[in-house]
């Protein structure tokens, strides 16, 4: 018995200390690690089983520290961390790289006619709308009426936002027409994020002591958490969207681009792929993914309730979402 693992492993907490921008980047580049995406239905379900029996406190027999932790990371790429469901394939975090890379590569690539702009700008807020869904904090359903608006509002804003700047850049230097996409990105984050997550800000989202005892729900936290959310959302894109343009402006000037145009999509498309490989994780990471409020911020009938039943409890905890 004395070789088995411990029991006293705390798989509820990420790995690496959350505490720290190091830690948090540690974390987010295994749980955006693009190779998930690629794991079959039966290593996830056996990933699943292992870390809801270790929590049970059964060990598979000959399980080590790493196996354990590496069956977590996996449980927590394919699972959503409050409703325990499997998660939409497109929608999940390890999915970000290899789909934005190539909706964002198009975006930039296919800009100058306004049909194409239109095009990826719907594809681009479709896409957006899976991942927001997917992954919204708390366990409270959202219906397909608030999807609806969330996504035609989002896709809107995108266009419109698109095909305005676009009209005011024509007269300007080419360079400046290329960072219109990300303009109308960050524009339709501000819309599609909030909308999609409605519901959270209307009935607010579970919120705990540090024990994960639930005390209620609260709007605040969950206006807090969207913040969050729409920060690293844009803060992903910068990178992608912004030194792409610049290195093809000049590239495309070479000879041997304008002998064989047929490059500029791939090109562009493996740039913003190097740029998001590093830029996803580290923005995920700017905000602990438990994030945290004082209790004198919550909803003055929330903080009644805890100080009569968690006198000593001054700060909450929730899941903000991706």
């Amino acid at each position: 018995m004395s070789s088995e693992l411990s029991l006293n492993i705390n798989i509820k907490e990420p790995r690496w200390d959350q505490g720290t921008f190091a830690g948090r980047a540690k974390h987010f580049f295994t749980v955006t690690d693009p190779r998930n995406v690629l794991l079959s239905s039966e290593t996830l379900e056996d990933a699943r089983i292992t870390v809801e029996n270790y929590r049970k406190g059964i060990v598979k027999p000959g399980l080590s520290e790493d196996q354990l932790w590496r069956a977590k990371y996996v449980y927590d790429s394919a699972f959503h961390p409050d409703t325990g469901e499997k998660m939409l394939l497109i929608g999940r975090m390890s999915a970000q790289v290899p789909m934005n890379m190539t909706i964002t590569g198009c975006m930039l690539t296919f800009y100058r006619t306004t049909p194409a702009v239109v095009f990826w700008q719907w594809m681009n807020q479709s896409f957006n709308a899976v991942v927001n869904y997917t992954n919204r904090s708390g366990d409270a359903p959202i219906t397909a009426n608030q999807l609806a608006v969330a996504y035609v509002s989002a896709t809107t804003g995108a266009v419109v936002t698109a095909l305005g700047l676009k009209s005011l850049t024509k007269h300007l230097p080419p360079i400046v027409g290329r960072f219109v996409p990300f303009a109308a990105v960050a524009a339709a984050n501000c819309i599609n994020i909030p909308f999609m997550r409605q519901r959270e800000l209307k009935f607010g989202i579970p919120v705990t002591d540090k024990d994960g005892n639930r005390f209620g729900e609260s709007a605040l936290a969950a206006r807090q958490a969207i913040v969050q959310v729409v920060v690293s959302r844009i803060g992903m894109a910068v990178p992608a969207m912004a030194i792409p343009p610049v290195i093809m402006n000049a590239l495309e000037k070479k000879a041997f681009m304008k002998r064989f145009p047929v490059l500029n999509a791939p090109v562009q498309v493996g740039l913003v792929g190097l740029c998001l490989v590093f830029a996803t994780p580290l923005c995920c990471a700017l905000f602990p993914q438990k994030s945290s409020m004082k209790v004198s911020s919550l909803e003055p009938e929330l903080q009644e309730k805890i100080r009569k039943s968690s006198p000593d409890t001054t700060v909450v905890y929730f899941n903000k979402g991706l």
